[in-house]
């Protein structure tokens, strides 16, 4: 696998335009063209240890809220969308401290949830989750095609972008207030409005992203036509127990805690592990197996894949059996 390429950016602006979510725009430090991305992009950004070890990234979707400008061909600036996370690991918390001027280390971006090319497409974003979605309702627009826009947050006053969204989405924009019941969203009146396999998209809280997946697929929906993107780490499991790790390799043995990823275990012992997603999903930090009974987590590996024990993801997955060997 090739190494993604590094870039060293400066922050030339932050915003707030909520109260817990700041707005960040990173341009190159020589005013050089950024690499272009498409929609549903995402940049892993760097973030120090506070304890002066090793940096840990993270991952914040590209926004764009400009139809007329087309990403592909390349950007002068890079704008992130990031809400404040007080019990989180600690990169938000870095990002809401950045100020014009700092510069930040970042991979340049890929893409784990890309926007295919159906006539009419649905989305659904809750809470930050209008990033990714905020750039694939600029390319609809840019290409004249049918969507709706559904964005769902605890209030009025906590949606991001919307007087930006309604300046190109127009009435395809709908907004949704949890403390208002004329409001509020209801998935399943959502979809029993729409056509049955009608593309969704849907990023936000994972238990939302659950609802509309079970909801949809309740009706008919085909997991084809069911796209989605989490904003949240998935969290230790009740019951979860510690557990060994042999790098067999080098034969060192780790403990990985009951309320620690095998990832952060791993990241924390310097072993050279490629991850993004941090839930499961983009199949990154896919690792093989030489030992073990692996309790699987992921939604990348497909059933046979799972079932042959030999490879699995280790930012979400952990070990039933107390003890694996990794090819690490």
């Amino acid at each position: 696998m090739l190494a993604p390429t590094l870039l060293t950016l400066r922050v030339v602006a932050v915003d707030a335009p909520t109260s817990l979510i700041k707005s960040v725009i990173l341009e190159a430090q020589d005013d050089a063209l950024l690499p272009g991305y498409e929609p549903g992009a995402h940049l892993q950004v760097a973030i120090p240890s506070a304890d002066g070890g090793v940096s840990q990234w993270r991952s914040y979707s590209l926004i764009n809220l400009d139809p007329a400008v087309d990403t592909r061909a390349g950007v002068t600036a890079y704008r992130l969308g990031i809400r404040r996370e007080d019990d989180g690991r600690g990169g938000s918390r870095h990002m809401h401290a950045l100020k014009a001027g700092d510069t930040l280390s970042v991979r340049a971006p890929v893409n784990h949830f890309p926007l295919a090319a159906p006539p009419s497409v649905l989305l659904i974003a809750g809470g930050i989750g209008i990033t990714p979605m905020a750039a694939m309702a600029a390319e609809l627009s840019a290409q004249k095609r049918d969507y709706a826009l559904h964005f769902s947050g605890r209030s009025r006053d906590a949606l991001p972008f919307v007087d930006e969204l309604r300046g190109f989405a127009g009435e395809r924009l709908v907004l949704h207030a949890d403390d208002d019941p004329a409001t509020r969203l209801s998935i399943d009146a959502l979809l029993d409005g729409a056509q049955v396999n009608q593309p969704i998209y849907v990023c936000g809280p994972a238990g939302m992203i659950d609802a509309v997946l079970a909801a949809a697929r309740q009706r008919g929906w085909h997991d084809c036509d069911l796209h989605y993107e989490l904003f949240t780490e998935t969290a230790p499991h009740a019951g979860d127990t510690a557990f060994e790790v042999e790098l067999k390799p080098s034969g060192k043995v780790l403990t990985v805690p009951a309320d620690q990823s095998l990832l952060d275990t791993l990241l924390d012992h310097g072993a050279d592990v490629m991850y993004d997603c941090r839930a499961g999903y983009c199949g990154l930090c896919s690792t093989r197996v030489c030992e073990g009974e692996i309790d699987h987590r992921d939604t990348y590996l497909s059933d046979a894949d799972k079932a042959g024990g030999k490879v699995m993801q280790v930012c979400v997955s952990r070990c039933r059996s107390g003890r694996l060997v990794l090819d690490l």
